[in-house]
């Protein structure tokens, strides 16, 4: 069984050891200071050295049935019974720790606004951080707790301490979250002098002091399969960088409207209004230029009805087209790209016609009896099938 240093010592980040297996590039030691995946934390990852030769370690896994931490290697592999020197990467360490303890902090604050906002699924492989709630929080409450953490954080010194307690005296200790670990289980335990913030069984290591994994920021949340919220969070330096280079474009954004950060989400609702009424005018522009252009079409006439054809520029237009079609007519439009349309607000089946057409012209489409929609290869054999099925109501009335 491996030594287990970052319990006994987490702010241990150098070890000497020696290699006690070998398994193609992973060695496991006596001891190590690298923790394992876990937990929904990333391993640790740094580097080891010895007599001759060095290696980075990219990942580390526990064995549960032997205990044994296996460390995975790149380059070379020293050989059992070597004397080892083990170095953890701080910076990634840290970055784990504040996740991790960010997580357990967030939980609680959600838990403390609603016991229903339980804990379903935790994620903290990558800066972006996942909580995975029941209770369906809303916005409202998703702030609430924010603001709960970042204000429990600015005021209280909470110490991180982590105790190994026999299963029958968990009853002594508020836990969040019920265990299914049997035996000795390890709290991980934030509080002072006014008593517990949170307690949770743990196996993952966490930053010293709470404030360290702050800020802890929500990013967003979604409603995911299981009836679960998904809270995406970032915590610590990560959070704070995130912060950072969003206030940062923020302002570079705002600059360009002469303007400062504070002002400017009403800058941009002011252009989305702007742009949504020229929007709308253009739309009405668009209707007015379509509705001329097919007036000036000759009226082509086949019994009670008549047909006019337009050619449009641009296949977003065909839509508009087929809703300004004349009264008591039908309107054949084709557009770039070989797409078609046949509008009717007549007794004639705009559907009806354009699926008729296309199984001459060869395509896809179909619609309502006012209006339809489709693609075909020839349009020029499309047309002529329009104006044929359109003799043959004739003849047949």
């Amino acid at each position: 069984m491996t030594q287990l240093l970052y319990y006994q010592d987490p702010e241990q980040l150098n070890f000497s050891a020696a290699v006690t297996r070998v398994d193609g590039q992973r060695v496991a030691l006596s001891a190590t200071a690298f923790y394992p995946e876990g937990g929904g934390q990333n391993a640790d990852v740094g580097r080891l050295s010895w007599s001759g030769g060095e290696a980075q370690v990219t990942d580390t896994q526990k064995n549960k049935a032997s205990g044994e931490l296996w460390h995975t290697l790149s380059g070379a592999v020293p050989g059992v019974g070597d004397e080892v020197q083990g170095e953890v990467d701080a910076a990634h360490r840290w970055r784990t720790m504040q996740r991790h303890s960010g997580e357990h902090l967030l939980a609680q604050a959600f838990f403390r606004l609603n016991p229903a906002f339980a804990v379903a699924a935790v994620g903290m492989r990558s800066a972006e951080c996942t909580l995975d709630l029941q209770g369906q929080p809303a916005e409202t409450d998703v702030r609430a707790a924010e603001t709960l953490l970042r204000e429990t954080l600015g005021r209280r010194r909470l110490k991180l301490r982590t105790v190994e307690v026999p299963e029958a005296e968990l009853e002594r200790y508020p836990l969040r979250r019920s265990t299914k670990i049997t035996g000795t289980v390890r709290l991980v335990i934030f509080e002072d002098e006014h008593g517990f913030f949170d307690v949770s069984a743990c196996g993952g290591v966490h930053v010293p002091w709470a404030a360290m994994a702050g800020p802890v920021t929500v990013l967003r949340t979604e409603r995911i399969k299981g009836g679960l919220t998904r809270v995406v969070f970032m915590a610590g330096e990560e959070a704070g960088e995130r912060l950072s280079s969003s206030y940062q474009a923020g302002r570079t954004l705002a600059a360009t409207f002469s303007a400062g950060p504070d002002d400017l989400t009403a800058r941009v609702e002011a252009l989305r209004r702007t742009a949504q009424d020229q929007a709308l005018q253009l739309a009405e522009a668009q209707r007015v230029l379509l509705t001329n252009e097919i007036a000036a079409a000759p009226a082509e006439p086949f019994g009670d009805v008549r047909l006019r054809q337009l050619d449009v520029k641009d296949a977003a237009l065909l839509p508009t087209a087929l809703s300004v079609t004349p009264p008591g007519e039908v309107l054949l439009v084709t557009a770039p790209g070989g797409r078609v349309g046949i509008g009717s607000t007549f007794s004639v089946h705009a559907g009806e016609v354009l699926r008729s057409a296309l199984g001459v012209a060869g395509g896809k489409g179909g619609g309502k009896p006012e209006a339809a929609q489709g693609q075909t290869p020839d349009v020029d054999g499309f047309a002529a099938a329009v104006r044929a099925a359109l003799s043959e109501r004739q003849v047949s009335a």
